[in-house]
């Protein structure tokens, strides 16, 4: 499976897709990327002089990239129905990201069992300094069709 079919595979769209590109991915790593353009919406109020993207879309980015399109890639033909919900969360924040800038997320898987994924993930900016890293974990649950 090519990065380019992951992403089409993602259940997101913009304005809340958060992945760009994947540049690496094996079953047991991913290397992705997304820029966090200037005319995003929640910029327009968070932080009214100093813009800077909240820390709960971050954590999305890390998810989408790191989590999501992991589990696509490991779950290549069975994936299409199911769905993935996040179940935790824990995160670190070194950095903050403004408008414009370009981030990098890599991710380990941790285990995957149960139908439970957990990986490790960290986010860097064009610079390669950490913004933040943790761990995040989704389910994948059967689709129902009603």
């Amino acid at each position: 499976m090519n990065s380019k079919s992951i992403i089409e595979r993602l259940p997101y769209d913009k304005p809340f897709l958060f992945v760009d590109e994947i540049h690496e991915v094996s079953e047991e790593r991913i290397h992705g990327s997304f820029t966090f353009r200037e005319d995003l919406d929640f910029y327009h109020g968070h932080f009214k002089e100093l813009p800077v993207t909240p820390g709960v879309i971050l954590i999305e980015c890390c998810a989408q990239i790191g989590l999501v399109c992991l589990a696509i890639f490991i779950m290549e033909d069975s994936i299409s129905n199911t769905t993935m919900a996040l179940s935790s969360s824990e995160m670190e924040f070194y950095q903050a990201v403004k408008p414009g800038e370009r981030v990098e997320v890599v991710s380990r898987k941790l285990y995957f069992r149960f139908g439970k994924l957990k990986c490790e993930v960290k986010m860097y900016n064009a610079d390669k300094n950490l913004v933040c890293k943790g761990q995040i974990a989704g389910m994948l649950k059967p689709v129902s069709d009603g």
